[in-house]
């Protein structure tokens, strides 16, 4: 069989159509080599093929250990992506601060105040600023407040007013009372201090808050260093499995749909490796839609159990990241609409008026000055440009793209309403601050 080809009429044979179509083959493989998935198909690929990510040992990191073990960075480019333990939110700040050239890290799974305090230069040494982008959100809500067993027969709850008469009592005696948290200024820390206060529990003047990073938050219960903690999982499951206390609340109760940990990323490295950049928000949003199916719940748990990554017992994630809860006090709640969201209800859009808050509140403790710009630093640090652009190329339907920065009035469960755009009314409402408004 022969083929006339083109004007000059050549004749090519079957054998030597099947060579070209061979060929062919192997430059569309090789295409989606450097252009996965037709991600790139009008740019060029990654300047990069790889970046450091750090992540701390939290239920919420699971996204950067999905995308590593189901290969969504190299199928965006990026196959050389590793992702790093980090020992404490101090270590993942140091790390940051030297970026991989300094043999740290370009980015991490972070607490999402983290990114503002660095570029304000607030938590860094000497105070020079590094400035951070947030590329965006890694899930809402799911932190918890858990309590020593030490105050068992109160079963403290939601309302913390009855932690106080013990904790003065314990004061009297004699004794130290403290509250454990995780870095501060960060998610914790705030969620902790929110909840305290609005029990009429001064967290700087009723309690000592103490830092202890996330998977050590077990072992100093038990040994009593803290009263109350507050963390992320697997660790208030954790707790519980160890008969070391109880959950008074997760944080979803004080705030629903709170945000919480964000993918964050050296502004420098970004600016350099825009397109890099890019394909590792692919990467990691593709995995926050994988770990948010109820499907992929199971395996969810088994792959973020291992020991490179949590090295717990898949016991202590499982039924949380599913939306059961077991307090540990004969309370027990199934198929709460409070569980861990990856994706779904645009847990992934890193909203503006979300780290407004985070700002706001750090101003209502004195972490940040009255005086911050609040505005100017988020437009420098939130990148939400970037999120849409990287999901309208990835095809996210139109629904699961927010058409505003601001997800408008938030209610809290003391009923004080932070509207975005009157932060200081909000900051009026609260009795217990370390400010004058």
């Amino acid at each position: 069989m022969t083929i006339m080809n083109g004007r000059f009429g050549r004749k090519i044979s079957r054998r030597q159509m099947l060579k070209i179509g061979a060929g062919a083959a192997a430059l569309v493989a090789a295409a989606k080599l450097n252009f996965p998935g037709g991600a790139f198909a009008d740019e060029a690929g990654p300047e990069v093929k790889g970046a450091r990510l750090g992540f701390i040992a939290l239920t919420d990191a699971a996204p950067l250990f999905v995308a590593k073990e189901k290969g969504f960075f190299a199928k965006y480019g990026m196959p050389d992506v590793t992702v790093e333990k980090q020992t404490s939110w101090g270590t993942t700040r140091d790390n940051l601060v030297l970026g991989s050239e300094g043999n740290g890290i370009d980015g991490a799974h972070i607490l999402t105040p983290m990114p503002y305090l660095m570029t304000a230069g607030l938590v860094t040494q000497n105070n020079v600023p590094t400035p951070m982008h947030i590329l965006a959100r890694l899930d809402l809500n799911c932190q918890g407040i858990s309590v020593g067993n030490e105050y068992a027969d109160l079963r403290v709850g939601l309302d913390a007013a009855p932690l106080k008469a013990a904790l003065d009592k314990k004061k009297a005696s004699g004794k130290s009372v403290k509250a454990a948290m995780t870095f501060p200024g960060g998610t914790h820390d705030l969620w902790i201090r929110y909840w305290m206060a609005a029990g009429g529990i001064d967290p700087d003047r009723d309690i000592e808050t103490i830092v202890v990073p996330p998977p050590q938050m077990v072992a100093n219960m038990k040994v009593h260093t803290m009263d109350v903690l507050c963390v992320g999982e697997p660790w208030n499951e954790q707790l519980i499995h160890q008969k070391a206390g109880y959950s008074a609340l997760t944080t979803g109760e004080i705030w629903k749909d709170h945000p919480e940990k964000a993918l964050g990323m050296r502004a420098a490295w970004v600016e350099k490796h825009p397109r890099a950049a890019k394909a590792l928000l692919m990467a990691v949003m593709e995995a926050l839609q994988w770990c948010d199916k109820d499907e992929n719940k199971d395996e969810l748990a088994a792959i973020s159990a291992k020991r490179q990554w949590m090295n717990v017992p898949v016991a202590d994630i499982i039924e949380r990241i599913k939306g059961n809860f077991d307090y540990g006090d004969g309370r027990v709640v199934k198929n709460s609409p409070l569980l861990m969201k990856f994706w779904r209800d645009h847990a992934s859009y890193p909203f503006q008026s979300h780290d407004l808050w985070f700002i706001t509140e750090n101003m209502r403790w004195g972490q940040f000055p009255r005086s911050t710009d609040a505005k100017a630093l988020i437009a420098k640090v939130n990148r939400e440009d970037l999120w849409k652009d990287a999901a309208k190329t990835l095809g996210v339907a139109a629904a699961d793209i927010p058409i505003s920065t601001s997800r408008g009035k938030e209610t809290l469960f003391d009923g004080k309403v932070f509207d975005p755009e009157n932060p200081d009314a909000y900051l009026k409402s609260l009795i217990i601050k370390r400010i004058e408004v």
